[in-house]
């Protein structure tokens, strides 16, 4: 979605801890405008001020600390720049997800908080909070729901195995705010 908005003159960096995943972006995408780095985004190698956008999928409730990576973010948007992160919502709100994590941790209860990491940032107000208490103005946090029919267990499995891709329906939280 980056990569048509930033046009010819721009650029989209893709960072990311997991070296796997910047491999299958960057298989995926094939763009010269795209450029994947292997980084912690509570470290990240760039410069004060060097970017328009930082958008955080789905990962920002998986850092060890939170606010660290929304400090970072906001340390390398420049002045007015945007931020958007997008996190899972409730186990409620996200059947599939927290069925399986309720599944599981019923086997495995020492994994139980490693299951519920996706929805540790569900709350719309504590997400509010974290964007504000990081300096960002201008915060508007929104639930948005996304959705697909997967119709048998297999084809629901098979492109995890295969790949990891996965679609299924999941309501997140959309943060979003300015430098």
């Amino acid at each position: 979605m980056a990569l048509p908005a930033v046009g010819a003159a721009g650029f989209v960096i893709g960072a990311d801890i997991s070296p796997a995943m910047l491999e299958a972006a960057r298989a995926r995408l094939n763009e010269a405008l795209f450029s994947p780095v292997a980084a912690d985004g509570q470290m990240l190698p760039f410069q004060d001020g060097s970017f328009d956008c930082v958008i955080c999928q789905l990962g920002l409730q998986f850092f060890p600390r939170p606010t660290l990576g929304l400090a970072e973010f906001r340390r390398v948007l420049r002045r007015g720049g945007r931020v958007a992160v997008c996190v899972v919502s409730s186990p409620d709100r996200a059947p599939m997800w927290g069925i399986l994590a309720d599944a599981i941790s019923r086997f495995r209860p020492a994994l139980r908080n490693i299951l519920y990491l996706s929805f540790s940032l569900g709350d719309p107000t504590r997400l509010e909070a974290l964007l504000t208490d990081t300096g960002f103005r201008d915060v508007r946090v929104e639930r948005e729901t996304r959705g697909a029919i997967i119709e048998s267990f297999e084809e629901y499995w098979e492109p995890i195995e295969a790949d990891g891709k996965l679609v299924m329906s999941v309501e997140m939280l959309i943060g979003s705010g300015s430098a």
